[in-house]
C-alpha cells in the first residue's frame, strides 16, 4: 500500500479564518460607505438652504433701499423655512442690516443657515 503523503490545500480552519477576515473588512467598507453617503445627503440639504438663502438676500439686494424690510417665514420646497430681518441704521445711520436665516430639519435635528450683509441708501 501507499500512503498519500501530498498535504497541499486548505484546511477547514484556515478557509474559516480567512473567510473571518474577509467579513470583516467588508463590514468596515460598508460603514464607510454608509458615513459617506450620509454626509453627502447632509451636503445637498445645505447647499440648497444656502442657494435659498442668497436667492432672497440678492433679491433683497435689488430691492429699493427704503422698500426692504423684514419677513417671513417662508415655507420653501416643504422642509425650509426662510425667514430675513432687516435692522435699520445699523451699524449706522443711512444702512440696513439684512440677515436671512433658513431652517431645515434633518434627520430629527434643526440646522439653519445665515447670512449677512450691508446695504447703504
Amino acid at each position: 500500500m501507499y500512503k498519500i503523503r501530498n498535504n497541499n490545500g486548505f484546511t477547514l480552519i484556515e478557509i474559516l479564518i480567512a473567510l473571518f477576515i474577509l467579513v470583516v473588512g467588508l463590514l468596515g467598507v460598508i460603514s464607510v460607505a454608509t458615513t459617506v453617503i450620509n454626509g453627502n445627503a447632509f451636503g445637498k440639504e445645505i447647499t440648497t438652504a444656502t442657494t435659498l438663502a442668497q436667492d432672497k438676500m440678492e433679491e433683497l439686494k435689488g430691492t429699493d433701499y427704503t422698500s426692504i424690510t423684514s419677513g417671513g417665514p417662508e415655507t420653501q420646497q416643504s422642509i425650509y423655512t426662510r425667514t430675513w430681518t432687516v435692522t435699520s441704521d445699523s451699524p449706522v445711520a443711512g444702512m440696513k442690516t439684512i440677515e436671512v436665516t433658513v431652517e431645515f430639519t434633518w434627520k430629527g435635528t434643526t440646522h439653519n443657515v445665515a447670512l449677512k450683509t450691508i446695504v447703504a441708501e
